[in-house]
Order: C-alpha cells, then structure tokens, then sequence
C-alpha cells in the first residue's frame, strides 16, 4: 500500500507543469518505524518528523539504513541539541534564538546543519515564524553562523487562501536567489505549491494513511 501511495503522489507531483526539481518528503510522525521501512524499501529517503522522542526512536532503529531526516515540527529551546545532533535538515527555524542554538550544539564532525526560515507568511498571531518584516534581518544573522547552512525558506499557509500565500512566498524567494529552497505544500495543495515554486512537498497522509 505504502509502495503504491508513493507512486500516486509521484505522479501528482510529475503532472504539475514545473521547472524546478521538486523533492517528496514522507512525513511519518505517529507512524511506526515498519511504515518508514515499507517506504525506504519503495524508494523513499526523505522523511519529515515532527516530534523529537519519537523521531529519535526511529533514526535510532532505522540507523542502517540510507535516509535523510527532516525536522519539520516546532522547535522549543530544550529539544535543539538532540535535534542539532541527529537531523540532517531543519524546516522550522522559526526566530533568531533556535538558530543560535542549533549552530551552538551542532556537532563539529557532522557538517553544516541544512536549515529554512520558517515565515509567517499569513501574519497569523496563532502560528510560528518570523514576520514579513523580519527576514532580511534574520537571514543576514542566521547567514552569519559557522555550522548552519541556510538553504531557503518554509512556511505553512492558511488553508482557506493557500494558493495567494504560495505566490506571496514565491515573491519573497525570488529576493534571495541564493537561498533556492522552498519548503511547501502538503497532500491537500501541493500541485499549487509546486506551481509557485516548492522544492520540497511534505507529504503524510497520502503516503500512510489518516494518522491514528
């Protein structure tokens, strides 16, 4: 089922008139480490997990394996050194002070942590990420830590409007040429976040099922 579901989302993703690579990211959060094995047998290697213990449970079982870990969850102060230490991307730097922390606690024999600006693109009081205002202060400080490498830029839109929040952050992207990478869309938008540019799809549901 797994092995089917990656092919159908593939498909989606390859129907979309886009010129840029676009990379699927499985997000497994609640789902055991048997369903990343499923997928890593179909072809999958990159994951997305949102909460750290659980996540740390599965890198540790799956630690054989050839897989690319991506944290996409919110980030509080106390989880950065595990998160530092075992992930190989970060979507969700949301302010200046998790930057600080995760180029602090980033092993130096691990290489440069890969890390996005998480933007409110909405300016919705009830979400994380730094504010329209805020980016060029932040990428110039986030651009200035030794063991980050900062890659580009996520963010989670309101649902009801997704398509002019996808276009916004495309406006902001085209800004920073350097930072190439676009980190949005999910199962219920990714042909439109794709359209505006996403170079990165977090994909759960569609790959494993209604979480449980």
């Amino acid at each position: 089922m797994i092995k089917d579901n990656l092919a159908k989302v593939q498909a989606r993703i390859d129907k979309v008139n886009h010129t840029q690579a676009v990379t699927l990211i499985a997000v497994s959060k609640t789902k055991p480490a048997s369903d990343v094995q499923q997928a890593i047998d179909a072809g999958q290697r990159h994951f997305g997990e949102n909460y750290l213990q659980e996540a740390l449970d599965k890198i540790q079982a799956l630690k054989n394996s050839k897989v690319c870990w991506h944290f996409i969850g919110p980030i509080q102060s106390n989880k950065t050194k595990q998160i530092a230490q075992n992930f190989d991307w970060v979507h969700s730097v949301d302010r200046l002070k998790i930057a600080k922390r995760l180029n602090e606690q980033r092993p130096d024999n691990m290489g440069k942590l890969n890390v996005l600006l998480q933007v409110n693109i909405d300016n919705e009081p009830t979400k994380s990420g730094v504010s329209l205002e805020e980016i060029d202060e932040v990428v110039t400080q986030i651009k200035s830590l030794d063991k980050l490498s900062l890659k580009g830029f996520m963010c989670i839109p309101n649902p009801d409007h997704s398509q002019q929040s996808f276009a916004r952050m495309a406006e902001i992207g085209k800004r920073y040429p350097d930072l190439a990478t676009l980190s949005m869309g999910m199962s219920h938008d990714l042909e439109s976040a794709i359209q505006n540019g996403a170079t990165f799809v977090r994909i759960g549901a569609d790959i494993f099922g209604k979480r449980d």
